[in-house]
């Protein structure tokens, strides 16, 4: 039976409120006021190191999805007609989709989506090298090591957002707050899922660090989600996710001049007619002769994108709020093993954000003046890193000495760690108190992977500039 009164709870870690309405309002501001949030703003969406402030930074990019997860959400309302419950929970609702939409970047690192990769390599050479240098293990302990690596050799963003909101900023939010936010629900210790699982596409990138793994079992259980599956909210974030992408990184690349907009109407065209698409082919040579006939020059590609885009957008979220009802249990239970937006294969609409991520891949992704970018966001990761290995190499006795504030005879890591957050110091405080020390083995398993996450939590965190400052720094006192 559907029934959002058993998703869209009060529950929640800490003071939780007796009224729907209150907790979802406490959930907005505690979410429009976190740190995180305003340091999106710093972020790269695809242009990294980006001065010009027309060019979408990830909290841009995350305000236009909240719009668009709004917009879907109230559709569904609309087309329920007040069933489900929903008929006293449509603030709730909406409030949850606009919000979670507004999280779903959070955890990302600088200079855009390469640098998961330029973690995950660098974490797992030297990190895994360091590991097993710092930390003996016998046999009987081999396998949760072996573990731990694997999630440390996983940093995913939508993994890093889940952290960063219970564990890093602490946001106390409401555990369906936190539920929307978790897009995969594989932890990253585990193996990925084969295709043969039902679930394989919720599965197919870590959602959540063992770190978090005891938080997000406890808000599974208390909003009844089983093992793999998702919040039904989650299916409309990652809608507005993938509509808000197909002008904003086009309108990016005009700003940028990668391309004009006759390159844009040329590659629309061609590719829609090289995959046989004439619903968005007919869509976009109607609005380029209007933009052409009414517009001078500067303001053509403008009035172009403000109706393409507005038409574009509004039948999307037409079909995926059809495709949310008509799969509406699976889709409340979680099992629903599609994005919303690729669900039907042959719809008109799946084409023609196909052609639109095509020439986003073809053409702006790969365009040689952004890989130039990603390869110097992978440069400065990669050296922060070493920079800051010192802190990985002291054994556990002596890094708890450091975060004691305690001399050691390392005199380069007494200097490190003071540059590290006190927040982020405090975290990792708080994970190894609860460890068990009597198993001195497993302990200092666990204590090096907390350190680890401690670094990974710092650098991950860092804005674009900030990150570049903290490497001109590093380099030039080394």
């Amino acid at each position: 039976m559907i029934d959002y009164n058993r998703k869209l709870t009060l529950h929640r870690e800490l003071y939780p409120f007796d009224d729907i309405n209150i907790s979802i309002e406490s959930d907005r501001g505690r979410i429009l006021s976190a740190p995180a949030l305003r340091r999106l703003q710093k972020k790269t969406q695809v242009f990294p190191l980006e001065l010009n402030a027309a060019v979408r930074s990830r909290l841009t990019h995350s305000l236009e999805v909240s719009q668009t997860a709004r917009f879907i959400a109230k559709t569904i309302l609309k087309k329920s007609k007040g069933k489900y419950g929903l008929d006293k929970l449509e603030n709730a609702f909406i409030s949850t989709a606009e919000m979670t939409s507004l999280l779903h970047d959070i955890g990302n690192p600088p200079f855009g989506h390469f640098a998961e990769v330029a973690i995950n390599s660098w974490m797992s050479t030297k990190g895994v090298e360091l590991f097993n240098s710092v930390v003996k293990v016998s046999e009987n302990n081999e396998e949760f090591k072996q573990m731990l690596l694997k999630d440390l050799c996983n940093f995913d963003g939508n993994a890093q957002a889940i952290r960063v909101v219970t564990k890093l900023q602490r946001l106390n939010l409401a555990y369906s707050q936190i539920a929307a936010i978790l897009k995969y629900t594989r932890g990253a210790y585990e193996d990925k899922a084969g295709k043969n699982d039902k679930l394989f596409y919720l599965k197919k990138k870590p959602g959540f660090y063992y770190s978090e793994k005891s938080i997000v079992e406890k808000i599974k259980k208390e909003i009844n989600l089983e093992d793999g599956c998702r919040f039904p909210i989650t299916y409309i974030m990652e809608a507005a996710d993938d509509i808000s992408y197909l002008n904003a990184d086009m309108e990016d690349a005009v700003d940028k001049r990668i391309l004009k907009f006759d390159d844009i109407y040329r590659l629309i065209k061609e590719e829609c007619e090289q995959m046989n698409e004439t619903y968005l082919l007919d869509l976009v040579k109607k609005f380029y002769t209007k933009a052409k006939e009414k517009e001078s020059e500067p303001y053509q590609f403008n009035l172009f994108l403000t109706l393409t885009r507005a038409k574009l957008t509004h039948a999307l979220v037409e079909h995926v709020s059809n495709i949310y009802l008509e799969n509406h249990e699976d889709i409340f239970n979680g099992k629903f093993n599609y994005a919303l937006l690729e669900f039907d294969k042959e719809s008109k609409y799946t084409k023609a954000v196909e052609v639109l991520q095509n020439i986003s891949i073809k053409y702006i992704y790969n365009h040689k003046d952004i890989q130039t970018l990603e390869l110097k966001g992978q440069k400065i990761l990669t050296s922060l890193f070493e920079n800051y290995t010192p802190l990985l190499k002291l054994s556990s006795d002596e890094f708890e000495k450091l975060v004691k504030q305690e001399r050691i005879s390392c005199f380069l890591s007494q200097r490190l760690i003071r540059r590290l957050s006190s927040k982020h110091i405090v975290a990792y405080k708080d994970a190894v108190k609860n460890l068990d020390k009597e198993d001195k083995e497993k302990f200092e398993i666990q204590e090096w992977y907390y350190r680890a996450r401690l670094l990974v939590d710092y650098i991950s965190g860092m804005t674009d500039d900030f990150a570049l400052n903290e490497y001109k720094t590093l380099e030039a006192l080394i």
